[in-house]
């Protein structure tokens, strides 16, 4: 269902992207219904690492286990990127 031109506009005022942002909720929200993975998320939102989308998710009030095997990905991760 599309939203109403004048509602898109005004929730659009801001300068943000209204696609985005309503993308980014939907995600979140399935993410925390368990329908999304970590690594579906990351992929969904276009998230080059974990990092990227652990600090997505603590803005957003959403924190995720973080283990070794978490650790090893995130090393792999910054050696991917040369960082």
């Amino acid at each position: 269902m599309p939203i109403p031109d004048d509602l898109a506009r005004r929730l659009a005022a801001d300068g943000g992207d209204l696609g985005r942002r309503a993308l980014e909720a939907f995600a979140v929200e399935e993410f925390r219904a368990g329908r999304l993975t970590q690594a579906e998320l990351r992929a969904l939102l276009g998230f080059g690492t974990r990092a990227a989308l652990d600090a997505f998710l603590k803005a957003r009030d959403v924190f995720v286990a973080y283990d070794v095997p978490d650790l090893d990905a995130d090393r792999r991760d910054l050696d991917r990127l040369g960082l």
